[in-house]
C-alpha cells in the first residue's frame, strides 16, 4: 500500500512534463513563426462564409458517421447483439466530446459505463473501441501519407522525421491488430490481467469483417478532409492541386493530434502539423491563420455534436440490449 502513491505521484509528474514539454515546443514553433509573419498575419482579412458553414456542417456529419460505424463493428463482433443505432450513436457522440480528457480515457469510460448499463461486457465494448481507432488511425495515416509522398516528396518528411515518424510508429501496433496470431492472444491476456474478463474468441473480427468497415471508416475522414478544404476557401485562395494534400494534411495532423497522448485533444500538435504541412501550397501567414481557425471552428462543432447527444439520446427503456 506504500508503493502505490509514490508509483502514482511519478506518473502524474511524468504526464505533467511530457505534457508541457510538448506544449512548450508547439508553442516555441507558433511564436517563432507567427513572429516573422505578423505583417502578412495583419493583413489577412477573414470572416466565415458559406463554404466555413459547410466545412462545419461535414465535421459534424463525420461524428455520427462513425458511431453508425462503431455500432456496426459491434454487430460484426457479436452478431445476436440487438443494440439502437439511435443509442450507440448518442453515446459515441458523447464519447467524442470528451476526447478533450487525455489519453481517450473519457471516451472509453464514456463506452464502458453505456456498455454496463445495458448488460454488454466490459471486455466487449473495450475490443470494440480497440478496433475502432486502429481502423480510424489505419485510414487516417495510410492514404494521407501516400498522398503528401506524392505532393510534397519524399525529401519533405527527411527534413521533418516527426511529421512521418510517429505516424510510422504507430502503424506496428495497427499492423499487430491485423495479424490475429498476435492480437489475440495479447488482447485476451491484457483483457484477463486488466479488466478481469475474458474475451470470447468469436468476437473478434473476421478478415472480411476488418477489411468491410476499414472502407466504411474511411469515410469520415473523408468528411473530415473536405471540411478543412472548404474552410481553406474562406482563408485564402486554394490551387485546386492543392485540395487533395490539405485534406490529407487535415487528417494526418488530427491522427498525430491523436497520438499526442498527454496533450487534451492534440492541442497545439495538431495545428503545428497543419502549419508544417499547409504552408507547402499556401502562404505561411495564411497557414497558421488557418489552422488557427480550424481549432476554433473545431470546437464550435464538437458543441453541436454535443447537442446531438441531447437530441438524440433515447429514454432508458427503449436502450435495448442483450447481455453477453
Amino acid at each position: 500500500m506504500s508503493v502505490t502513491p509514490p508509483r502514482r505521484r511519478r506518473r502524474l509528474v511524468l504526464r505533467v512534463v511530457a505534457t508541457v514539454i510538448v506544449l512548450g515546443v508547439v508553442l516555441w514553433f507558433f511564436v517563432s513563426s507567427l513572429m516573422s509573419n505578423w505583417e502578412r498575419v495583419q493583413e489577412i482579412e477573414f470572416s466565415p462564409g458559406l463554404a466555413t458553414v459547410a466545412g462545419i456542417v461535414l465535421w459534424v456529419a463525420a461524428v455520427p458517421l462513425s458511431g453508425w460505424l462503431w455500432a456496426s463493428t459491434l454487430r460484426a463482433m457479436k452478431p445476436s447483439l440487438t443494440i439502437s443505432t439511435r443509442d450507440a450513436i448518442a453515446t459515441h457522440c458523447l464519447s467524442w466530446v470528451l476526447k478533450y480528457i487525455p489519453g481517450q480515457v473519457g471516451s472509453f469510460a464514456n463506452k464502458v459505463v453505456w456498455a454496463s448499463r445495458r448488460g454488454i461486457s466490459k471486455a466487449l465494448v473495450s475490443l470494440s473501441f480497440v478496433y475502432e481507432n486502429v481502423m480510424l488511425q489505419l485510414v487516417s495515416i495510410v492514404p494521407a501519407v501516400v498522398i503528401l509522398l506524392f505532393a510534397v516528396g519524399g525529401e519533405f518528411f527527411l527534413e521533418n522525421p516527426a511529421t512521418l515518424l510517429l505516424p510510422l510508429l504507430a502503424l506496428v501496433p495497427l499492423v499487430l491488430v491485423a495479424v490475429g496470431p498476435v492480437f489475440r492472444p495479447a488482447t485476451t491476456w491484457l483483457a484477463r490481467k486488466v479488466l478481469r474478463r475474458e474475451i470470447d474468441q468469436d468476437s473478434f473480427l473476421s478478415s472480411g469483417s476488418t477489411l468491410a468497415l476499414l472502407v466504411g471508416y474511411v469515410l469520415p475522414r473523408v468528411l473530415n478532409g473536405a471540411g478543412f478544404v472548404l474552410i481553406a476557401l474562406d482563408v485564402t485562395d486554394v490551387p485546386l492541386h492543392a485540395a487533395l494534400p490539405l485534406a490529407a494534411a487535415y487528417v494526418l495532423a488530427g491522427a498525430i493530434g491523436i497520438l499526442a497522448i498527454f496533450v487534451p485533444s492534440g492541442l497545439g500538435v495538431r495545428e503545428a502539423v497543419i502549419v508544417l504541412i499547409a504552408s507547402q501550397f499556401i502562404p505561411l501567414a495564411d497557414a497558421i491563420v488557418l489552422s488557427l481557425l480550424a481549432r476554433l471552428y473545431a470546437t464550435i462543432a464538437d458543441a453541436f455534436v454535443a447537442a446531438l447527444y441531447f437530441a438524440l439520446r433515447p429514454p432508458q427503456r427503449d436502450a435495448v440490449a442483450s447481455t453477453t
